[in-house]
């Protein structure tokens, strides 16, 4: 009388074939949806720029709009106490220039008597095609923009000249 004890090693062998034929398959798509993600960070991240941009411009009317990210985010004081050097208007993370796979960077534009009068802001992939495809941008007009081929916008003309986000 013959008793099976446990598997073979071909029925173990197919087990795991059909594993790594799953994985194969999944392993893209979850990769795919990660950039995708990171991704629609980087827009709203640029979106939350954009409006902390206008907030600083109504409050800080002698200065216009931050020179700089750093403008928008905290000071090291808790609570934030919000100056033109610190607006308190966008988390630390944000303000540091990288946020869920993206270096994001804003630079106040032309100044008239000291006032910035424009800006633009980007969000670029860290690494392309890993943590993103495409790179993205905005400036004053507050219309977030796209650029297919996920390469740094250079500044606030080449930003206008993409096609914004649908």
């Amino acid at each position: 009388m013959r008793r099976n004890q446990g598997f073979s090693l071909i029925e173990l062998l197919i087990v795991v074939a059909i594993i790594l034929i799953i994985a194969a398959i999944a392993i893209p798509n979850m990769l795919r949806a990660r950039m995708a993600a990171n991704e629609s960070s980087a827009v709203g991240s640029l979106r939350t720029i954009n409006t902390a941009m206008s907030s600083y411009q109504t409050t800080y009317p002698t200065v216009g709009y931050a020179a700089t990210l750093l403008a928008l985010g905290p000071t090291a004081a808790v609570p934030c106490v919000a100056s033109s050097a610190n607006a308190c208007l966008i988390d630390g993370t944000l303000a540091a220039g990288v946020k869920n796979g993206f270096n994001v960077a804003a630079t106040g534009g032309n100044t008239v008597n000291g006032v910035n009068y424009n800006y633009y802001s980007t969000a670029t992939p860290v690494t392309l095609h890993s943590t993103g495809d495409r790179s993205f941008c905005g400036f004053d007009d507050a219309v977030m923009r796209l650029n297919p081929s996920g390469t740094l916008v250079a500044g606030r003309a080449a930003c206008m000249a993409l096609n914004p986000i649908q």
